[in-house]
């Protein structure tokens, strides 16, 4: 088979490094792609928006399948055009994707059929999104409605603080169109996590759970970003949370989602928060999270394209078999991200391995860590090669996943392979899995320097 990888970024890279240990693969190909990404397919220039251009490259390639990593396309209707086109795609249509797409879709959906989240009120008008706001009392969590890749969150903690984030959204435009429409939510405390599905209708697979960091600093401070890092198993979620993500959360929204009228087919991501009333859901994405699919996919056991491919037939998939070690990502990013930064920085320290186009079977870690050659691989997420030398070319660069036989080791390997790397202003967060391997609640806070 030859596969499509629709992307850029370390998800992408880790759903290419997944996909190329197929025995059922020959080739894979990836659009746009990254240098990191190029060590083990061939790339394609066109951006993940290019919707025409990708379905014309499938088709001249002879693509037997594509698989979409970053939202934008799904919500362009990606899956719609190729399917017209008689391509097979992985993803959810368009008119499924706008529980990621638009967030008052989502709220309005959950509302309806029950789906426990925090209440909100809805806004296209900003004067009186910002009368709303004087008669409620802080924090309070202000939401673009589209797509603001990860940025369009904010949690204000005083009223000023979340009138400049309406301000900025709707009267600057900070995230253009997405910004158009705002949500003021309840404010949820309790610890987070994610549990993706593979879902074929109503039918679905859950994937072990995550837990993700999105702020920018140590101790969840700062502005929220793509994602700094992440780990699973995620000790908190027990069994039973689990049981009741996939029979309150999930399983309803897939339900939902066809008694609307736009069955998915896909991966389903909901991002979760523990209350005191239990579970709620703080979002739903239409995709692999990133960084989370990291640590997801080395953890999977089973060949990902046999869980794909019935999927984007429109078929349910086999259950998948999960490994019972741990795995924990640490995202490298460059200094200032998430707000202005610098590219073109020469990175050290980092090892690679290339794979020919000749040797299709060779392991294909791309570029990894030699400190645990088989139990710590680098994806790349913004890299560019030049000269035999690797170089920033964004705000997220490199995502460190450190495997083991627990949470602890993983996470030891992950940290002591990022410190040896470096580039010029190189930023991380030091606590990714912290607070999950306290022995107990008494100890400080484990940090990694």
């Amino acid at each position: 088979m030859k596969i499509l990888v629709i992307g850029s970024g370390g998800r992408e890279h880790a759903l290419a490094w997944k996909i190329a240990q197929s025995p059922r693969v020959s080739q894979v190909w990836c659009s746009p792609g990254n240098s990191g990404i190029g060590e083990i397919a061939e790339l394609a220039e066109l951006k993940a928006s290019n919707i025409a251009g990708l379905a014309a490259l499938a088709g001249q390639l002879q693509i037997d399948l594509t698989v979409v990593g970053p939202e934008e396309p799904l919500a362009l209707g990606i899956v719609d055009t190729f399917r017209r086109e008689g391509l097979r795609i992985f993803g959810p249509d368009r008119s499924a994707a706008q529980i990621e797409a638009s967030k008052v879709f989502a709220k309005r959906l959950m509302k309806k059929y029950g789906i426990p989240s925090a209440d909100f009120a809805e806004f296209e008008k900003a004067e009186d999104a910002l009368a709303c706001l004087k008669a409620k009392k802080p924090p309070v969590v202000v939401k673009a409605d589209g797509l603001a890749a990860g940025k369009g969150v904010i949690v204000a903690h005083a009223r000023e603080e979340a009138a400049a984030a309406v301000e900025a959204m709707m009267l600057e435009r900070a995230f253009g169109e997405a910004g158009r429409r705002v949500i003021i939510e309840q404010y949820l405390e309790g610890p987070e996590a994610t549990i993706m599905a593979f879902a074929a209708g109503t039918d679905f697979f859950a994937m072990p759970p995550v837990q993700d960091y999105k702020p920018i600093f140590d101790g969840d401070q700062g502005p929220n970003t793509g994602g700094m890092g992440c780990y699973s198993p995620v000790p908190m979620i027990t069994p039973e949370l689990e049981q009741e993500a996939e029979e309150e959360i999930i399983g309803p929204a897939l339900q939902a989602l066809a008694a609307e009228g736009c069955p998915y087919f896909g991966v389903l991501y909901a991002g979760l928060i523990l209350t005191e009333e239990g579970l709620k859901v703080l979002e739903f994405n239409c995709r692999f999270g990133d960084p989370e699919a990291q640590v997801i996919l080395p953890l999977l056991e089973d060949d990902l394209v046999d869980l794909l491919e019935p999927i984007a037939e429109g078929r349910r998939c086999e259950p998948p078999r999960w490994s019972k070690r741990a795995a924990a990502c640490v995202v490298m990013a460059s200094g200032g991200y998430p707000g202005k930064y610098e590219i073109g920085k020469e990175i050290s320290g980092l090892e690679t391995e290339t794979v020919g186009a000749g040797s299709p079977r060779a392991e294909p870690f791309g570029a990894r860590a030699l400190t645990h050659p088989s139990e710590v691989i680098v994806f790349h997420a913004a890299t560019r090669k030049m000269r035999g030398r690797f170089y920033t070319n964004g705000g997220r660069v490199l995502g460190v996943t450190g495997l083991g036989d627990d949470l602890e080791q993983s996470v030891q390997r992950a940290y002591e392979t990022v410190g040896k790397i470096h580039w010029e202003g190189v930023h991380y967060r030091r606590d990714i899995a912290a607070k999950a391997l306290r022995a107990d609640s008494n100890p400080p806070l484990r940090t990694f320097r």
